[in-house]
């Protein structure tokens, strides 16, 4: 990889992980309603579900995939049905408050675990899209392997303080959220967001 491509590449990622998409408010949910400690598998699953995605679409998945469309159009399928389940649930949250005075819990809710984050970058249609053009754009053929790696490094370098801070955002909004129906409303809100993400996977 030439240097002159690296500060391209960078922007690349910091635009593409740092804009909001589904892991995105997701997270910003999952800090709000059950804390930033909590929210770490979550972290985790998805950096390294999104390794593992990139990974395979370097060493030859996206040319398999534009050689079937149909089994894009499956992950693409698979994906908003998986969406759909997730608004469903965090609209159903209801964490609970604690005692007058003091601080509220969230024993209730759910956060997500590391394999279903990881899991989930292989129907998450931003990923997918995010992944295909850094390969095509950031990768030299005839030096494959060292700059497909400085591809997954930079990824996972970036990603890593960019979708923490999401959680993080979440975990600020907290005491504001937990005082009347703000949380619930709040809820229903990231899970109307996570609808409108399909509208660039459905409608390109």
């Amino acid at each position: 990889m030439e240097f002159q491509t690296l500060p391209a590449m960078l922007a690349f990622i910091a635009v593409m992980v740092g804009t909001p998409g589904p892991n995105n408010l997701m997270l910003m949910a999952s800090g709000a309603n059950v804390g930033f400690r909590r929210s770490l598998p979550h972290i985790a699953g998805i950096l390294a579900g999104c390794q593992v995605v990139l990974l395979a679409i370097g060493l030859g998945l996206g040319p398999l995939l534009a050689r079937f469309p149909s089994l894009m159009l499956g992950l693409r399928v698979a994906g908003a049905l998986f969406l759909v389940w997730l608004a469903w649930r965090l609209v159903r949250e209801r964490p609970r408050h604690g005692e007058a005075g003091a601080a509220p819990t969230a024993d209730r809710a759910r956060p997500m675990g590391f394999w279903q984050a990881a899991l989930f970058q292989w129907i998450n249609p931003k990923a997918w899209m995010m992944f295909l053009t850094a390969v095509a754009s950031f990768t030299d053929p005839a030096r494959f392997t060292p700059t497909l790696t400085a591809l997954a490094v930079a990824f996972l370098v970036v990603s890593a303080p960019l979708i923490s801070a999401w959680s993080l955002f979440g975990v600020a909004l907290r005491d504001w959220l937990y005082q009347g129906r703000r949380l619930a409303r709040f809820n229903q809100v990231m899970a109307a967001l996570l609808l409108a993400t399909l509208y660039p996977t459905f409608m390109t």
